[in-house]
């Protein structure tokens, strides 16, 4: 056996995780996706309503700093790899750093110490700049963690599980704070989870030490000075998941950037009902990732995920239809998108730790793998905002508005866009990846059982 193949082996089998265990690693996942709502939800509504800063520049701003924070996501992995080879607790130093920034970050965004127009404009970019290189490097390195604790699909489903479930709860808790109690509590509530998520990961589980055999033959470092960076593209496999995620990503980043004002706008619901949409859609979602587990045990990691991309369609394209006082009908909606939510929460992050572990990668460049993953999150979620709210002022839409042109670009952007975006990435999954595995052998294993 090659030492590459026992690596592989070695990684593929690890103790079963515990449900402490399990917590213990995942906790971390409530404050980051708890601060990943103001980030990218709450924010642009803030700014517009609370500031009056004009749709157009706000756009700006936020495709400036997105984009600047996808492009260093890459070198953000490739540092969590360094930290990695010197040791586990040299990540966790490193984290207690990013989480330090990140909390003062998200304090200056919420409270700006400036108010004039161009000031305003300076410091949301800069501020912005840094909290979310903060929020890159503790998510990357904690993505990598987690895909370095290794095992076979439902294993690795219930690592993402755990961390998914956890992040569930930090959306939930951050979508009711803000209107019932209040951004300095928003502020108070994240500072401590954050500090509660770092210390539970100091006593999750270790990671193996890497491996330093070879790579699956095929797979190629580029050359130069940082190979280990541009590694992840000399797979095919990855290239073509990253695709299907892309796709499907920018699928769920424009509603995620549009909700509020389709629910202050369109539905004219008043500002009490906002946390029992956003709640109903992600305790939802918390809920249904034990059943997307079971499904993932019977179909494979791939095909649940093509199933949930399909009841995200069938469940939210009835969203277009919807108008003022349609508040019950857009709760129901926001509930079955949520049980949808689940897989493109647990099953992805899964499916590319497979990746990894079959190109021979596992315990040496999980980093890079997810920097590159979290360039592709970042992009999506930077066009959502740089091109959707821009676009929709070009046709007519101003935040407050009751015209009905401007009220049906609203609908039609919210609903409409997302479902085509969704249906072609379920396309995408179904032809590079699902259809291409079954044609190879008839005898072999199902795609998310193995490479592909």
């Amino acid at each position: 056996m090659s030492p590459a193949t026992a690596a592989a082996a070695a990684h593929a089998a690890p103790a079963a995780l515990t449900a402490r265990a399990g917590l213990a690693y995942g906790l971390l996942g409530l404050p980051l996706a708890f601060v990943a709502l103001p980030l990218y939800v709450l924010l642009p509504n803030h700014y517009a309503r609370a500031f009056g800063m004009p749709l157009a520049t706000l756009g700006a701003v936020l495709l400036a700093a997105r984009l600047f924070d996808a492009l260093t996501d890459p070198l953000l992995g490739r540092l969590s790899d360094h930290l990695f080879g010197r040791s586990p607790r040299a990540v966790l130093r490193a984290g207690a750093v990013s989480a330090a920034v990140l909390a003062l970050g998200l304090g200056g965004l919420l409270f700006p110490p400036v108010q004039s127009p161009s000031g305003l404009v300076a410091w949301a970019l800069a501020a912005l700049v840094v909290t979310y290189a903060a929020y890159s490097q503790l998510g990357i390195a904690h993505q990598a963690w987690g895909a370095r604790l290794g095992g076979d699909e439902v294993q690795r489903s219930r690592i993402v599980g755990w961390r998914e479930a956890a992040a569930l709860a930090g959306v939930v808790l951050a979508s009711v704070l803000p209107p019932w109690a209040g951004l300095p509590a928003l502020w108070a509530a994240f500072a401590v989870a954050l500090a509660a998520g770092w210390w539970a990961w100091t006593r999750a589980p270790r990671p193996a030490p890497g491996a330093a055999g070879a790579a699956r033959p095929g797979v190629r470092d580029a050359p130069g000075r940082h190979p280990g960076l541009w590694r992840p593209w000399g797979q095919a496999a990855f290239r073509r998941l990253l695709l299907v995620f892309v796709l499907n990503g920018i699928a769920s980043a424009i509603p995620a950037t549009l909700v509020l004002f389709f629910v202050q706008d369109g539905l004219q619901a008043p500002a009490a009902q906002e946390p029992l949409f956003l709640g109903a859609y992600f305790l939802c979602a918390a809920l249904s990732i034990p059943l997307w587990l079971r499904a993932v045990a019977r179909w494979g990691l791939a095909r649940a995920w093509l199933a949930g991309m399909l009841l995200a369609v069938a469940a939210f394209s009835w969203t277009a239809g919807l108008g003022a006082g349609d508040a019950g009908a857009f709760l129901a909606v926001c509930a079955l998108s949520g049980v949808a939510l689940g897989t493109d929460l647990a099953l992805p992050g899964a499916l590319l730790a497979g990746v990894v572990a079959a190109g021979g990668d596992a315990g040496r460049h999980e980093g890079a793998y997810f920097g590159w993953w979290n360039f592709a999150t970042k992009l999506n979620l930077a066009l959502a905002a740089g091109l959707a709210l821009p676009l929709l002022g070009w046709l007519g839409y101003t935040p407050g508005t009751r015209s009905a042109q401007g009220l049906q670009v609203l609908a039609w952007a919210y609903a409409m866009l997302p479902c085509a975006l969704k249906l072609l990435a379920a396309a995408a999954l179904y032809g590079l990846l699902l259809r291409p595995q079954r044609a190879r052998a008839a005898g072999a294993p199902a795609l998310s059982r193995g490479p592909f």
